[in-house]
């Protein structure tokens, strides 16, 4: 008998954490597979436990996980999956972070400061993965940061399809909230072909999530206004910047954002807000959707489900965005 063994079978396996379970059954569901069978428990003491209940080894494994409140569990529990999978002989490991964990701290403002979006690449990259997708970073340079292949997906499409349908173009104006948006808001006017403005925006650097917006710069009268951003948190930077435009001579007020952190008084402000329509991708999950009236949420999962079959097959993720 020939001491020579069988090359193992690649196959595609997808499973999920708790954090957002109903994103990745809409892709598995897209994917034609089921997903990878788990047991996750989170013990008296907050320790969390995986096992996945069947073999994985020689498989593509692609680890599905949003981080919502609270971050810090949900990134813990998606490392000890990678961990799980690398010790069960998994032939590649592939972490979908449709949002990515602590994206805003991806570089240094002040000394002493740590730059925790590099540290979260490190930990993912120390468990095993081996490979990253993501959708929209807060800042492109965050690709930079893990040591392997990193997929960065945009949610732009998904977004603009529903503005094209849903608005006449002729009559928007694509607003960047402020100077650091400017580059996406940017692509949205060359996807539009419309005109841009911006709002100058100032922070106090002794004050968290507090925004004090200065003046537009750009003709916004009579113009239905688009604000367009990676990430609603709590809702302070949009709120705001709506009651500008408007205060500016804006007919109507919209915004578009790809990752709904919702985070503190947010619902309240968006609510309360001048917003006539607030955008979002399903990144994230919103514990009530109809607690935000003007609230419009699309799916992300094509666009995901798309990316994970080119990885797979050794295809072309750029491709898919042209």
């Amino acid at each position: 008998m020939s001491g020579r063994t069988r090359p193992l079978e690649r196959h595609l396996m997808v499973c999920t954490g708790r954090a957002h379970p109903e994103l990745a059954q809409e892709i598995a569901k897209l994917l034609e597979v089921d997903l990878i069978p788990t047991r996750l428990l989170s013990y008296a003491n907050s320790e969390v436990y995986v096992r996945f209940e069947e073999s994985v080894r020689g498989a593509d494994a692609f680890v599905i996980q949003s981080h919502c409140a609270p971050v810090n569990e949900w990134l813990m529990e998606q490392l000890i999956m990678v961990d799980a999978l690398r010790r069960a002989s998994t032939a590649r490991i592939n972490v979908v972070v449709p949002c990515y964990p602590y994206a805003r701290q991806d570089k240094k403002h002040a000394g002493r400061e740590p730059i925790s979006a590099r540290l979260v690449a490190d930990l993912f990259k120390a468990a095993g993965a081996d490979r990253l997708m993501s959708i929209d970073f807060h800042a492109d340079q965050v690709q930079g940061f893990f040591d392997g292949p990193v997929d960065h997906l945009s949610a732009m499409p998904v977004l603009i399809k529903h503005v094209k349908t849903n608005y006449d173009l002729s009559r928007l104006t694509v607003v960047s909230p402020d100077a650091g948006r400017v580059k996406t808001a940017d692509k949205w006017c060359d996807k539009l072909g419309t005109p841009l403005a911006i709002i100058h925006k100032r922070r106090d650097p002794n004050r968290a999530n507090e925004v004090a917006v200065g003046e537009v710069v750009g003709d916004v009268k009579d113009r239905i206004c688009l604000i367009v951003d990676d990430m609603i948190d709590t809702g302070g930077t949009i709120c705001k910047a709506a009651d500008t435009l408007k205060k500016n001579g804006a007919k109507a007020v919209i915004t578009a954002a790809t990752h709904p952190v919702l985070s503190g008084k947010a619902l309240d402000q968006l609510n309360d807000s001048v917003l006539e329509e607030v955008i979002v991708t399903n990144t994230l999950p919103i514990p009530d959707e109809d607690l935000i009236k003007k609230l419009t949420v699309l799916s992300v999962a094509p666009i995901i489900a798309a990316a994970i079959q080119a990885v797979y097959e050794d295809g072309s993720v750029t491709t898919l965005f042209k």
